[in-house]
């Protein structure tokens, strides 16, 4: 029985993850010093989506890190909240977590064209068509990258380059900077700046509601993101790149690199 209710949340985990984002969804955002952080791994459209659990299979990496200490956060298959563990110390927490690979195969030509308009690949379907490959059967290979921001008592600290293939670097402290001016984020790949790309903005207000803006980085990949008090923000940054595949003829011929940021900002 157990082996066969882990198996089907392996299932779920990898079903719904093409076509949402995938997010790191603390709750709460601050936490007293010596307190639990806890976190839900969520997937779902327009910042709403179930949480899943701890599978270890799932990821590369899961880790809280305060300024040069990083902390593997630990559990047992099926724990859920995936994140729940006690604040080593004060500070500001960066929770991390990194998908494995996985496989799909577009239901369809459109599904594929309506991902790629909306996540700032318009290029990709004559592109596809270009290397020879069929519209009826697109295959992609995709990751995630999470990060998240939680204050653990005072909140001090910056948030940094961790590593991730792809990732998006906050550049102020939303807990304790002046954010008058926006929060500005570097979105990285390969640890290089990613300039003149989509940074897509969810963010849900106090009363539950959630609204969308797109912004685009600049030359050094940074993008000023404008932000008001009480509300929490998910950023968002994909990389659709080519493949050179193998198995032309059932092997992926994209991967997407899916980037993602989550905070909240105080009252």
């Amino acid at each position: 029985m157990r082996l066969s209710f882990l198996a089907v949340l392996c299932a779920l985990a990898a079903l719904p993850l093409r076509a949402h984002e995938f997010w790191i969804s603390p709750d709460p955002y601050t936490v007293e010093p010596g307190g639990k952080i806890k976190a839900e791994i969520r997937v779902g459209q327009d910042f709403v989506g179930a949480g899943y659990a701890y599978i270890p299979q799932n990821f590369k990496r899961f880790e809280v890190i305060f300024g040069d200490e990083v902390f593997p956060v630990e559990g047992r298959i099926g724990d859920q909240p995936a994140l729940a563990m006690q604040a080593p110390r004060e500070g500001l927490a960066v929770a991390v977590h990194q998908t494995k690979d996985y496989a799909l195969t577009y239901s369809d030509w459109e599904t594929f064209e309506l991902f790629t308009r909306s996540k700032d690949a318009e290029w990709a379907p004559a592109r596809h068509l270009e290397r020879g490959f069929d519209r009826a059967s697109v295959r992609e290979r995709y990751s995630r990258y999470a990060k998240s921001l939680i204050a653990v008592g005072n909140g001090a600290g910056q948030d940094r380059e961790v590593g991730l293939l792809t990732e998006i670097v906050a550049l102020a402290n939303p807990y304790t900077d002046d954010l008058s001016g926006g929060l500005p984020v570097r979105v990285l790949f390969g640890g290089a700046p990613r300039d003149n790309v989509q940074v897509e903005v969810f963010a849900r207000d106090g009363a539950g509601e959630v609204t969308v803006r797109k912004y685009r980085t600049d030359a050094v990949g940074v993008a000023v993101l404008p932000v008001k008090p009480g509300v929490e923000y998910l950023v968002d940054a994909v990389v659709l790149r080519e493949l050179e595949s193998e198995d032309p003829l059932n092997g992926p011929a994209w991967e997407s690199l899916w980037a993602s940021l989550t905070f909240r900002t105080p009252e």
